[in-house]
């Protein structure tokens, strides 16, 4: 049961990966600045939901500060994309990829409500590593280098380093669950 719950987390993040991903071929035309401003708030917005719920159902200090740093930090990026995208006069726009992110973010938050007590822990920080694992990614090669706006590349170089010190925390947490 435990390998299917990690399988049906990494599945989870790996989709919304490669969905990201899928934009990088030649094929598909790679996210304008409306797409990616819409793709960091919905990221965001998806580990917030995330974390908002582990702060209801965990009983595990360490789980529940994490998800509460979680709730604010990716609540700062978000208020700081919102205004950033309000100053550009820029209107985020929804892609397949932030579709597929809150797709995939809604079924992570139902299959993560049916579980209880030490299996939520580990499920919520299993995804919360995969997760942060698909948006470094993501950022380093799709939002980073298909940003053409100075700012808004600003905002994601200086986001890349939360997302890594979320990612080493998480990791940490994992560790201990194990």
């Amino acid at each position: 049961m435990k390998k299917i719950i990690a399988l049906a987390i990494t599945s989870a993040a790996l989709a919304a990966f490669t969905t990201v991903q899928a934009q990088t071929q030649p094929a598909a035309a790679p996210p304008n600045d409306a797409q990616i401003a819409q793709i960091v708030l919905t990221a965001d917005s998806v580990d917030v939901d995330y974390g908002k719920l582990a702060v209801k159902k965990t009983k595990n200090a360490q789980v529940k500060a994490f998800a509460e740093t979680m709730i604010r930090d990716h609540t700062s990026v978000n208020k700081q994309a919102t205004a950033l995208a309000k100053k550009l006069g820029m209107t985020p726009e929804a892609s397949d990829t932030s579709k597929s992110l809150q797709s995939d973010g809604d079924k992570m938050i139902a299959k993560l409500k049916a579980m209880h007590g030490a299996a939520f822990d580990k499920a919520y920080i299993d995804n919360e590593v995969a997760y942060h694992e698909s948006v470094i990614g993501a950022l380093d090669k799709v939002l980073l280098p298909n940003a053409k706006n100075a700012e808004l590349k600003n905002l994601l170089e200086a986001g890349r380093p939360i997302f890594i010190s979320h990612l080493n925390h998480a990791k940490e947490i994992q560790a201990s669950l194990h």
